[in-house]
């Protein structure tokens, strides 16, 4: 019996956040609806309540000689196994590892280790749409980058154009170290195809990186074990506060040999085999070769929890449904007069997750996103979400007019406040009636723009404040305020 959709409904409501309330501008006291995923997820209780229970046991790793040390050591290997079972790596030749800082921490290492591998080869390939993470690492660590266009099927730029992405293979083909690719565009969702592209890379002896901050979460993930093993994947890396455990560190899978041929980026404790005064041996077993110092184990096992849920729910029935809402909210926000959508909406063509970018035309994205939050509890996103070459490309010809030099156009101070849009993002727990909810707000935000806009300024930092309403100080929360109150009743 397949309980795929049972498991779904009940995990979608299990999640810490779901019933917060916050009283609005107009007086109602509601639910938040949480459309903010793609920056960070809620917490999912499964994953909470591991950590809380492995709390009792808590204790170092690298020990098996007491009770609660053997507990750790033995639960952060399931977490290490569990990753690896989740993308589908086989642990013979991949290892996972944990990092700090989310992805940003793997991807930069990652871009070290690649470039110390091939050293002969300086040229890295990325995308347009790639966030500032999957970026500036290669820029700063790996030598030359450079930026391929995206497809262009709608007036709306798609995914990474694979025509000339090959054409830069072929013209740089003895330079080319690796590529480095989104596989879900934190903007817009657009999804890459990665097996195409590491397809490509491989067969010019160049390497594929994958940034999966946006995708672990949201659709299957096969690193190795493809009919054709060019279409196998080098390095993913994703983040374990974009995967449903806030506070869970970001995670590096990587090849064993190409690991293996190098000094490990960071040394310290748990990573040697002998110290001495004048020298010392490396560990050859993974992962501790890759993990100076302490981890944050609890973090780690409470992200291979929440994979471990999602494998059982099963990633492709999540994949489906997410589809479907998704797909939902596209075709109804399309209809909605002055609002613009930004990349592809042919979602047959161009298949998206997670994510929805939009404006509505005359009205800045800070002040719509001020609007939804404080009118109808929706929390959004608004500017640029690091990805600022992505952004710009989509919409500095609406703002400064077309016919114009777009290169030598700057994100200046006259554009920092209108340089941007706002961005819908839904996770395993988001529900038609968010979808409703985001829809109907917008229809209202379009119907009332001019009475909306009349009860905000813009403050001195660029951010839209109402000219009456304040947040109820009962509504927020302050760690001060717990500590003092928690203290009091001691």
């Amino acid at each position: 019996m397949d309980n795929s959709p049972k498991y779904l409904k009940d995990i979608q409501s299990d999640f810490i956040g779901l019933d917060t309330l916050y009283t609005r501008a107009d007086g109602k006291k509601t639910k938040r609806i949480y459309l903010d995923s793609t920056a960070s997820t809620l917490m999912m209780k499964a994953a909470y309540n591991a950590i809380e229970s492995f709390y009792d046991h808590y204790a170092n790793t690298h020990s098996l000689l007491h009770f609660s040390a053997k507990i750790a050591t033995q639960n952060y290997k399931w977490a290490h196994d569990r990753i690896l079972s989740f993308v589908k790596a086989d642990p013979n030749k991949y290892a996972c590892f944990f990092t700090g800082s989310g992805t940003t921490a793997g991807i930069n290492r990652i871009a070290r280790i690649f470039r110390d591998f091939q050293p002969d080869r300086d040229v890295v390939l990325v995308s347009l749409m790639e966030h500032h993470s999957n970026d500036l690492p290669h820029r700063k660590h790996a030598g030359k980058v450079v930026h391929v266009p995206l497809d262009d099927h709608s007036g709306q730029p798609g995914c990474i154009n694979l025509e000339i992405l090959t054409e830069e293979l072929e013209k740089n083909k003895d330079r080319i170290n690796y590529i480095a690719m989104t596989g879900v565009s934190n903007v817009t969702g657009i999804i890459n195809p990665i097996y195409d592209i590491a397809e490509l890379a491989h067969k010019y002896g160049a390497l594929i990186l994958v940034d999966g901050a946006q995708m672990a979460a949201h659709l299957p993930i096969q690193m190795n074990g493809h009919s054709n093993p060019l279409r196998d994947i080098d390095a993913l890396v994703f983040s374990g506060h974009k995967t449903y455990v806030p506070g869970s560190p970001g995670v590096v899978i990587c090849r064993k040999d190409i690991l293996s041929s190098m000094e490990p980026e960071e040394v310290g404790g748990g990573m040697v085999d002998q110290v001495h005064v004048d020298r010392y041996t490396i560990l050859e077993q993974f992962p501790d070769r890759e993990e100076a110092g302490t981890p944050n184990i609890p973090g780690a096992i409470g992200l291979a929890a929440a994979i471990d849920v999602l494998d059982k729910i099963g990633i492709e029935f999540i994949y489906e449904d997410e589809t479907a809402l998704i797909n939902d909210a596209l075709n109804h926000i399309k209809q909605i007069e002055h609002v613009i959508i930004y990349g592809d909406t042919n979602c047959s063509t161009c298949p998206r997750a997670a994510s929805i970018s939009f404006n509505i035309r005359g009205l800045d994205h800070g002040l719509v996103a001020a609007i939804l939050n404080d009118y109808h509890n929706i929390a959004v996103r608004n500017a640029c979400f690091c990805a600022h070459p992505y952004v710009k490309e989509m919409i500095i010809e609406e703002i400064v007019g077309s016919g114009k030099d777009l290169d030598k156009i700057d994100f200046n101070d006259e554009l920092k406040i209108k340089a941007g849009m706002v961005r819908a993002s839904f996770g395993i727990y988001s529900t038609q009636d968010d979808v409703n909810a985001l829809v109907s707000a917008i229809k209202d935000i379009v119907a009332k723009r001019n009475e909306y806009s009349d009860l905000y300024f813009l403050d001195e930092t660029g951010n839209y404040c109402h000219k009456t309403f304040k947040p109820i100080e009962a509504d927020l929360f302050s760690v001060k305020s717990f500590i003092n109150e928690y203290l009091q009743k001691l």
